[in-house]
């Protein structure tokens, strides 16, 4: 239990801390280029991980209810893991799973409610007159962009010859992070994690 505890405390940690520090010191499409293959890039997406959204208002609030739904899945199903002793291949990844569900939902349910909004100006904590949007209706925010490479694919390459291509193009946050490590981690390591022969 504390093994698990510690991760989903130090993914928040980071995740939070974070994106607080994006909102409070760079405006919304700012970017700081750290290398040429590492930039801090800061964005705002109304959805999922990687900016993947859908349906507006009634699709945000779906997502977020969707979330707590996972979320209350991924304690059930992380205590009873815990109880019955089970593997660290399944408690880690459940737990990067859990932390990362976790930090993108307090964004989504709190930032609009305690920050102004970041278009064309660093964002104010705590604004007067209230935050950007209400309960629910809050943007995820991403900065992590990692352009590894950048180029025009070979002509003789179907469908996309000829094409300007830039690898890795999604911008993200350590919680899209912290999921996609669970994620990956369970499958790769699906034998070890749920003692499947």
């Amino acid at each position: 239990m504390k093994k698990s505890l510690g991760i989903v405390s130090l993914v928040l940690l980071l995740d939070q801390a974070s994106k607080f520090w994006i909102k409070l010191h760079m405006r919304l499409g700012q970017e700081y280029k750290i290398t040429d293959w590492f930039h801090l890039s800061f964005i705002e997406n109304n959805g999922m991980a990687y900016g993947f959204e859908f349906g507006g208002v009634a699709g945000k609030i779906a997502l977020s209810i969707f979330r707590i739904a996972a979320i209350i899945g991924l304690i059930y199903w992380l205590r009873k893991g815990i109880e019955k002793k089970a593997s660290n291949y399944a408690i880690i990844p459940i737990s990067l799973i859990l932390a990362g569900a976790i930090g993108n939902l307090i964004d989504s349910s709190l930032y609009g409610l305690i920050f102004s909004d970041s278009y064309g100006e660093v964002a104010t904590l705590f604004p007067k007159g209230g935050g950007y949007s209400g309960f629910l209706l809050g943007k995820v925010v991403d900065m992590l962009y990692f352009p590894l490479w950048k180029g025009y694919l070979p002509d003789w390459l179907p469908l996309w010859g000829g094409d300007y291509f830039v690898f890795f193009e999604p911008v993200f946050n350590v919680a899209d992070t912290a999921v996609s490590v669970g994620i990956i981690s369970l499958i790769s390591f699906q034998k070890k994690a749920f003692g499947r022969p």
